[in-house]
């Protein structure tokens, strides 16, 4: 046997085997688990994890490298990696304003603030004046109120996809939802807005093509059976050209309600987004209900809005499935205290190029200083 194929086995620290291969193996490489927890960025990282844990992720990071998934000398890196796992600040350099890999919107500080005090106990269903239980999350709802006076009544669960849910299922389960072919989307990680409707036991009625939908198709499709008429902003496409799309105002006239699906959470123009829906203009345009995302250009916490028609939203939020997605008192702190700052988001969106200008130079002089 030639010597650089005898088989050598490295004991750690632990007294178990590092690596063990031929000679010149790179397993032969991987650090000792005393010198990984040695490594004051492990024990920067294992501070309050306690000495189990730490050595756990250390020996998880070394069995990689001994399976040629990680290099021996990635082994502090992976095992600091794991000792860190959760979410972790990052800088948003991509030039989208809201990403969803990124978390979509970053909140403001007056709402990191409210979040930070709602984490003890509070007033989330008690009448502090009375001392008698109240409407959850009533002062965060009142704000959401008063900042879409449209609006006759207003609910928040977990997120849109669960807004749109929860109005299926309320108002059409058993029934029909009579949807364009044009907005049959996709939403995002493999999930498609036809499944999750028709998971609730509503049936999908669809009109019109996918390029052209007309009022007159909608109306026609309306029966006894259906449950509501659906618009969903399609916001991550375009079909351009030989298109037609039926406006809120020409359904409004309609004998079932026309929810509407606006997507970004935008509660009022904006004069830098013409093209998008917001939740103003589209009740006045006659939708009986709104449904959006709050962490998006809302600028909040992950939430799904629904403002409308005050007997449908009370049909919504009186409905059992509204427990399952009802929203925690950190969410409740956060979009209360997002409707009465100014977000992140807004501001970056209104942030001029020559002050972005400005900043970029400042961060590449400190980069490179």
């Amino acid at each position: 046997m030639r010597s650089q194929d005898r088989e050598i086995a490295v004991i750690d620290g632990s007294g178990s085997a590092v690596g063990a291969g031929p000679v010149g193996d790179p397993r032969r490489r991987i650090p000792r688990t005393d010198a990984v927890l040695a490594d004051p960025r492990v024990v920067e990282a294992a501070k309050g994890a306690g000495r189990a844990v730490a050595k756990a992720a250390v020996v998880a990071a070394q069995q990689r490298a001994r399976e040629g998934r990680i290099a021996p000398e990635d082994v502090v890196v992976a095992a600091v990696s794991a000792l860190t796992a959760g979410p972790r600040r990052v800088i948003n350099a991509t030039g989208v304003l809201v990403h969803t890999n990124l978390g979509r919107a970053p909140l403001s500080r007056v709402a990191v603030e409210a979040m930070s005090a709602a984490a003890g106990c509070t007033d989330v269903e008690f009448d502090l004046v009375t001392g008698e239980r109240a409407r959850r999350g009533r002062v965060a709802m009142a704000a959401l109120a008063a900042a879409v006076p449209d609006a006759e009544d207003v609910h928040v669960v977990n997120n849109n996809a669960a807004a749109l849910v929860l109005a299926a299922t309320a108002l059409a389960a058993g029934r029909e939802i009579v949807i364009s072919r044009g907005e049959m989307v996709e939403i995002g990680d493999g999930f498609r807005l036809p499944d999750l409707l028709e998971s609730t036991g509503a049936r999908l009625r669809e009109v019109g093509t996918t390029n052209r939908t007309r009022a007159r198709d909608y109306a026609d499709a309306i029966g006894d059976a259906t449950g509501f008429v659906l618009k969903v902003h399609p916001s991550n496409f375009r079909v351009e050209g030989f298109t037609a799309a039926a406006s809120v105002a020409e359904l409004r006239s309609l004998p079932v309600p026309v929810v509407v699906d606006v997507g970004s959470g935008l509660l009022a123009p904006d004069p830098l987004l013409p093209d998008e829906p917001d939740v103003s203009t589209v009740l006045r345009a006659g939708a009986a209900l709104v449904t959006a995302s709050g962490d998006k250009l809302f600028g909040g916490p992950q939430a799904g809005l629904i403002l409308g028609r005050a007997d449908l939203v009370q049909r919504l939020r009186r409905h059992p499935l509204a427990r399952a997605l009802r929203v925690d008192k950190l969410t409740l702190a956060a979009l209360e205290a997002t409707i009465r700052s100014d977000p992140p988001v807004q501001l970056a969106l209104h942030t001029g190029a020559e002050q972005l200008r400005r900043r970029a130079h400042r961060l590449a002089a400190a980069i490179l200083d």
